[in-house]
């Protein structure tokens, strides 16, 4: 799990293929456009989530128990218990990812919390226990073990104010990534994505599984369909104004027909590490299938970018800690006061808005 000017199609052609992924040269064609500032579209407070896979699963926790009154839900797709690495990247590796050092406990996790509940560095316990979650799992993961999201899965059981609002899914023969259904009229050939059992690839896994519609119609039972299956816009923006360490300069929204009245809800989704458009082009942005269900539900999905550097060579989101400063002993990433959580919520704050901010 472990520069961002577009560079020329050929170059990324040549960098993926370097990497062992295979992506459709239409999908790195995509990116090249100038990014616009991202948009105040007066979306709602109240019908709000945050999902995301692998290193996105662990910052979609970050987020929702840092700020769970501004989300109704949280999806969690290959990823483990909230808190997991506790600022040490040798946790991440061997007891977030593996289980080399044991699996983590969940008692020590709560302590966690609590130290930060204390502090104001958290959400409240009775904000926390309103979420809905939903946690999905691949069987055959070998990137994350399947008994961290076991873990995560019994972190949320004693959180939550009762089983009704989790629900937990797996999938026998998935690997580690994202799995979608392919629309019939798609461009996008399933060999082009991810092995089903193997994962890897683009982690957008070819597998015959709406994991994304699955996964919104449980964090939004309220939502029926609201509009026909029209296509939205998927707009690059430019990330520049939410400064933190590990974004990349550009960053995607995708905004459904009649969205920019005002008063859709936001699904932040995250990508997983190698997942981002500068390692496998529009693949996440356009394939999971939020796109298509935020269509019908008016929903807007906004997704954020994370970058690769020496201290993040594959463009992982901060779940352990590398974004906040050297010095600190405990690094706050999993808290109100992390760098790139704080960004996050202030890119939501400003689809919320009404107006752009002055000048």
């Amino acid at each position: 799990m472990l520069t961002t000017a577009t560079p020329s199609i050929a170059k990324a052609s040549r960098r993926l293929l370097c990497a062992g992924l295979v992506v459709p040269l239409t999908a790195m064609a995509e990116t090249a456009r100038d990014p616009v500032t991202l948009p105040a579209l007066s979306a709602s407070e109240a019908q709000n989530s945050v999902v995301g896979v692998s290193s996105g699963g662990y910052m979609a926790l970050q987020l929702a128990i840092a700020w769970p009154e501004h989300f109704s839900g949280v999806g969690v797709l290959a990823s483990g218990p909230w808190g997991c690495a506790q600022g040490s990247l040798s946790l991440a590796l061997n007891q977030c990812m593996m289980t080399r050092r044991g699996e983590p406990s969940l008692a020590e996790l709560d302590a966690r919390w609590a130290r930060y509940a204390a502090d104001g560095q958290v959400g409240d316990e009775t904000a926390r226990s309103d979420l809905r979650a939903y946690v999905w799992h691949g069987e055959a993961d070998k990137v994350v073990e399947p008994v961290l999201g076991d873990l995560l899965a019994e972190q949320l059981r004693q959180w939550l104010t009762n089983d009704t609002q989790l629900k937990v899914a797996r999938s026998e023969a998935t690997g580690h990534g994202w799995p979608v259904r392919l629309p019939s009229d798609s461009r996008t050939a399933p060999e082009a994505l991810g092995g089903c059992r193997q994962g890897g690839g683009s982690h957008v896994l070819a597998c015959d599984e709406d994991i994304a519609g699955e996964m919104l119609e449980w964090l939004h039972p309220e939502r029926r369909q609201l509009a026909p299956d029209t296509d939205g816009e998927l707009l690059a923006f430019a990330q520049g104004e939410f400064d933190a360490k590990g974004l990349a300069d550009t960053g995607y929204v995708y905004v459904p027909a009649n969205c920019e009245a005002g008063e859709c809800g936001v699904t932040v989704a995250l990508h997983g590490c190698q997942m981002s458009v500068e390692a496998i082009g529009e693949t996440f942005v356009r394939q999971t299938g939020l796109n298509a269900w935020a269509d019908q539900h008016q929903q807007i999905v906004l997704y954020p970018q994370a970058e690769s550097s020496l201290a993040n060579p594959q463009g992982c989101w901060d779940w352990w800690g590398f974004a906040e400063s050297t010095w600190q002993l405990s690094p706050l990433h999993d808290t109100r006061e992390g760098e790139q959580v704080s960004a996050l919520m202030a890119m939501l704050a400003r689809l919320q808005a009404s107006s752009l901010p002055e000048r």
